[in-house]
């Protein structure tokens, strides 16, 4: 199994502009494509390659647009940079053309009357050493690269929402900002809850933003909670977060998703 370092070490340079060659192995696919956090871990660790002195990453949207496998080519520029942000463009593309957009926003703290947060960590302890976790479905490879917890029921939980304590299984040497990419989209859509079997999904967009500068957590182990509050017409809507294990949030985020059943 390839780790997320090695993939990011494996990226090779273009001689004639702020590019990247590299590969997604098939332990990293996701049916037909790679894993959405890893494309967008691959996209961030570009775009912090392609500008000096970026400050903290504030906020990434995401296109998954086409599939993604094999090999890649990477580019990243820079769209604006201003006095406290930088706007940075990331594209993916691999032989079935392009397949993920990123737009990612590094800001730098800035004096502010304002200092409020209003977030409640969800009711889910952290797994404890010798507790059985599980690796995912081994039919869906990119599972494989990571560590699992879950709760999908209990009196307090939304008919459409699942929590999931989530690591990677190799962490050393990562960047954490790209880390927590990496790990933010390892919850299935939340919409499965409601049919109740797997049916085919495909994410469409996802937004995250940081809550702080730089996210830390004891042990690798991420808690994520994602809700669908809508589910109409093929589409699903689902609002997501990411706590570290002393039950702090370190970001929030938001995805639509086609669902096709």
């Amino acid at each position: 199994m390839t780790s997320l370092k090695e993939i990011l070490d494996g990226l090779e340079p273009l001689g004639d502009g702020p590019g990247w060659r590299g590969t997604i192995p098939d332990g990293w696919l996701q049916g037909r494509t790679g894993y959405g956090g890893l494309s967008a871990a691959i996209a961030l660790h570009c775009a912090m390659q392609s500008d000096t002195d970026l400050p903290p990453l504030r906020s990434a949207q995401v296109s998954f647009i086409g599939p993604l496998a094999g090999p890649i080519l990477v580019t990243a520029h820079r769209l604006r940079r201003g006095k406290n942000a930088a706007f940075i463009q990331a594209d993916i593309e691999s032989e079935a053309g392009l397949g993920l957009r990123c737009t990612f926003v590094f800001m730098r703290a800035i004096e502010s009357e304002l200092d409020y947060a209003v977030t409640s960590v969800p009711d889910f302890a952290q797994p404890q050493p010798g507790e059985k976790t599980f690796k995912g479905n081994p039919h869906v490879a990119f599972t494989q690269n990571f560590e699992f917890l879950d709760r999908r029921d209990g009196p307090d939980l939304q008919p459409a929402e699942w929590l999931r304590w989530t690591r990677l299984n190799e962490r050393e040497g990562l960047d954490p900002i790209v880390e927590l990419m990496a790990v933010g989209d390892c919850l299935p859509p939340a919409a499965l809850r409601l049919i109740g079997r797997n049916v085919p999904m495909s994410s469409l967009t996802w937004i995250l933003n940081v809550l702080g500068p730089t996210p830390s957590t004891e042990d690798g182990w991420w808690l994520l909670r994602s809700n669908a509050d809508y589910a109409r017409a093929g589409s699903s809507s689902q609002l997501m977060g990411i706590w570290n294990s002393r039950g702090e949030m370190v970001a929030e985020q938001m995805q639509s998703v086609a669902v096709f059943a």
